[in-house]
């Protein structure tokens, strides 16, 4: 659809407007697809018209009425024409009335009517029977006859110039429609590139992790600072430099990546830095370096802590500089790159050891990013398996499958080294196995998941070990119950610093102490009912009489 109200504002089709005013006295409008007049407001009291029937008619409720039901019968027998422009009577017989289309590969978008021209000397009698018409519709028939006198006769040379200029018209309309088109497509694509690819939303997780890491990067983002981001493998430490560049004000110029583990020193040296022509064998013409590619850009560094010391050296000189000489070189170059760097290894033992340098740890580690294990955000395992699901049933055209409870807990059991990417390749191979079954069952778990067993939680210092018959929402419940009230008790009754620590919020620490009766004062009083009871050589049982001691 053309936005007809950003036409006004094009400074070609207004120039084109008014030189077709001025010089043929014609007045030009712009019809949408089902023949609305769209450049013409009947309340704007302050128009000007250039055309002298236009002035006399379109003022006045039935000469208006006249004229616009002229343009839409118009509109509708010239959309269903091949011809792309069209020369007409006018409504009034006497006049000449010039439309040309505006198309869009093939579409018709609607047309520019130029009203009205004459052509030569206008016949009396034409010009007779026009005023006696407009007289009956309650127009005033001299003023009529005086507009029409004031009407420009055009030479067959003005003529084919004013219907040049017309058709002009509705090719810059259909050129800026078009222009308008390209750039939204284009601006859709960069969305989807830029806020669905690698937003932070596609990072999915809701745990408190992951919220701290979301804060991380909307505030390293938008700086230019160096970055090191240290997590396990699988975490997606390169989705996220991809992240942060691309919410950068690098985000225009390219994003550059490299694992340095991949390479020897030597072919490090070069994929970095370049090489010229001749500097060893093989180097047969001059190569630009992964920096210099991602000059203006971002060069993200995987693996960093796999460098060896001396490409170390060179890549701190980089830093500190701003400038590189390629392998063979004797010039240096200057390049304006944002480094991201990425390890799982530990970088500050690596120093103790003499394996990575300090000054360089020290000049990558201006931002830190650590990137949550899986292990540590265990409550992001039913969100990331049904995206994980819903990707792969996707891909594979197959309905959306649903795992099972009894699958859960076997995944809940699990540890998940590999951690995302091993997450996304197991859900990719349940959704094969399971062929047409809708729901996927712990048997076709991998036998590593499938028989994994629950890790003891821990808190205080304390291990908590649990033996429960029943229901799960039972066990869960007692297990929650037993966290708070040992929590509690290792907190002197914080319930601030209690629920920082649980994850949950302070209110809700509340609602659960109300529902488990964890009350300070109750529990005290619990205590000293219990201790007099002890002390009678009894326990008070749920009435409030004595029971025998388990």
């Amino acid at each position: 659809m053309i936005n007809w109200e950003e036409l006004k504002h094009i400074h070609v089709i207004r120039k084109l407007q008014q030189i077709i005013g001025q010089w043929f006295y014609a007045e030009v409008f712009f019809l949408d697809e089902r023949g609305n007049v769209r450049n013409y407001d009947p309340y704007d009291r302050q128009r000007e018209f250039k055309n002298p029937l236009c002035g006399n008619l379109l003022p006045k409720d039935q000469g208006r009425e006249f004229l616009l039901n002229f343009f839409k019968e118009t509109s509708e027998r010239f959309s269903q024409d091949k011809e792309n422009s069209w020369v007409m009577n006018g409504p009034l017989g006497f006049e000449k009335v010039f439309a040309s289309k505006v198309t869009l590969d093939g579409e018709y978008l609607g047309a520019v009517i130029a009203y009205c021209h004459v052509e030569g000397s206008v016949p009396a009698d034409k010009l007779q029977a026009a005023a006696q018409v407009m007289e009956q519709r309650g127009m005033d028939r001299e003023l009529f006859e005086q507009a029409a006198q004031k009407m420009k006769s055009l030479n067959p040379a003005e003529v084919k110039y004013f219907y040049e200029l017309v058709a002009l018209v509705s090719q810059e309309i259909t050129t800026f429609h078009t222009e308008i088109s390209k750039r939204e497509a284009r601006i859709h694509a960069l969305s989807n590139q830029l806020e669905n690819r690698y937003s932070y939303n596609q990072m999915i997780g809701k745990s408190k992790p992951m919220q701290e890491l979301y804060s991380m990067l909307d505030k390293v983002s938008s700086s230019e600072a160096t970055v090191l981001i240290q997590g396990d493998n699988g975490t997606g430490k390169e989705l996220i430099a991809r992240s942060v560049h691309f919410n950068s004000p690098r985000k225009t110029a390219a994003f550059v990546t490299v694992n340095c583990s991949a390479f020897n020193e030597n072919l490090l040296d070069s994929e970095l830095f370049g090489h010229v022509k001749g500097s060893f064998t093989g180097a047969i013409k001059d190569k630009k370096g992964l920096f210099e590619s991602a000059h203006n850009g971002t060069l993200f560094l995987d693996e960093v802590g796999d460098m060896t010391l001396t490409m170390q050296v060179k890549l701190l000189r980089v830093l500190q500089q701003g400038t590189l000489t390629p392998v063979g070189g004797t010039e240096e170059r200057k390049i304006d790159v944002r480094v991201i760097a990425a390890t799982n290894r530990d970088l500050k033992a690596m120093i103790e050891e003499g394996t990575f340098r300090e000054d360089l740890y020290y000049r990558i580690n201006v931002i830190n990013i650590q990137v949550p294990a899986l292990r540590d955000r265990k409550e992001d395992l039913p969100v990331l398996i049904d995206h994980f699901l819903l990707k792969s049933c996707k891909e594979k055209e197959v309905p959306l499958k649903q795992i099972t409870a009894r699958a859960m807990e076997k995944i809940f059991d699990y540890q998940w080294p590999g951690n995302i990417r091993e997450l996304e390749n197991e859900v990719e191979r349940l959704v094969v196995l399971s062929g047409t079954d809708p729901k996927v069952g712990p048997e076709l778990l991998s036998p590593r998941i499938r028989d994994a067993v629950a890790s003891s939680g821990s808190g205080g210092g304390k291990s908590m070990s649990f033996k429960f018959a029943g229901k799960l929402k039972d066990a869960l419940e007692e297990l929650e119950k037993t966290m708070i009230k040992e929590g509690l008790r290792r907190t002197k009754w914080n319930k601030s610093k209690l629920a920082k620590e649980l994850g949950i919020s302070r209110a809700g620490l509340i609602m659960k102490v109300d529902k488990y009766g964890l009350d300070k004062r109750k529990l005290m009083r619990d205590a000293e009912l219990a201790a007099a009871a002890a002390a009678a050589g009894g326990i008070p049982n749920g009435n409030g009489n004595k029971g025998e001691a388990a």
